[in-house]
């Protein structure tokens, strides 16, 4: 990724299985029959508490709610290994619970272990009450593992549940960026953009505006992005992809700095 740079690798983050800008909302109260979310506690939790909540889990560890409520109190204190650890062991306790594989897999895949979130989302895809968040996911790790055309085929799945959801409009136009296929790239992007509340989502028109800078069109990609970023940083941005495009290997630094 550092061959490729800041710019790029920002730009080109893609948004897994959270939406560009939405309220994200603890999962520390929900059951297993509620909407499952990666969100931490709003809250620090304090040592004391993650400890307590520990021993609570511990004493009924296929309990969704409690080992919920544990994971968030170890995300909110840095402890991502053990969040991760608590996920993975309370979906093997509840192996019929889809929902909250999708979120273990869209964990894994924020952090960008896609060869351990494609076996668990593909599971929860198959599962047949998925919801869009689940195959945005496996399409993102998809991506990451190089596999374009799989990685559509389930953003096209989360779009048929959510036809106007940005996120995935938003990574359905990096897939084809990340393969090579501007053109369509653009296309996809400027129709997310056009749909009125993406105003409010300035990722993206910064990814449209690469996607434009990359077919050599600065002036106009220079106008997009300084529809949200202050002057001086878009002429800093342009001078970097004009040097990046002038560079030898220029799409496998885009991949790296996409998926790294």
């Amino acid at each position: 990724m550092a061959r490729c740079g800041r710019y790029i690798a920002i730009l080109f983050a893609l948004a897994s299985a959270t939406a560009l800008a939405g309220c994200k909302q603890s999962s520390s109260s929900l059951d297993s029959s509620s909407d499952l979310s990666t969100a931490s506690t709003s809250v620090p939790v304090s040592y004391e508490a993650t400890a307590e909540l520990s021993k609570k889990w511990e004493s009924d560890p296929k309990n969704v709610s409690k080992g919920l409520a544990y994971a968030n109190a170890l995300e909110s204190i840095g402890q991502s290994k053990k969040q991760l650890e608590v996920y993975r062991k309370l979906v093997a306790l509840n192996p019929a619970n889809t929902k909250l594989a999708s979120l273990y897999g869209r964990k894994l895949v924020s952090i960008g272990r896609s060869n351990e979130a494609v076996p668990v989302l593909e599971r929860a895809a198959q599962s047949g009450d998925a919801d869009w968040r689940t195959h945005s996911a496996l399409g993102s790790a998809y991506d990451q593992q190089g596999l374009y055309q799989k990685a559509r085929a389930e953003y096209q799945k989360a779009l048929t549940l959510d036809p106007q959801n940005l996120s995935v409009q938003n990574n359905m136009g990096m897939s084809f960026a990340l393969e090579g296929d501007l053109k369509q790239a653009e296309t996809t992007l400027r129709q997310a953009d056009a749909i009125p509340r993406s105003k409010t989502e300035p990722r993206i028109r910064q990814n449209l505006a690469l996607v434009v800078g990359l077919q050599g069109r600065f002036d106009e990609a220079s106008k997009l992005a300084s529809e949200d970023l202050p002057a001086e940083q878009v002429q800093e941005n342009m001078a970097y992809l004009q040097k990046m495009l002038s560079q030898p290997n220029t799409w496998q630094q885009i991949s790296e700095g996409a998926s790294g």
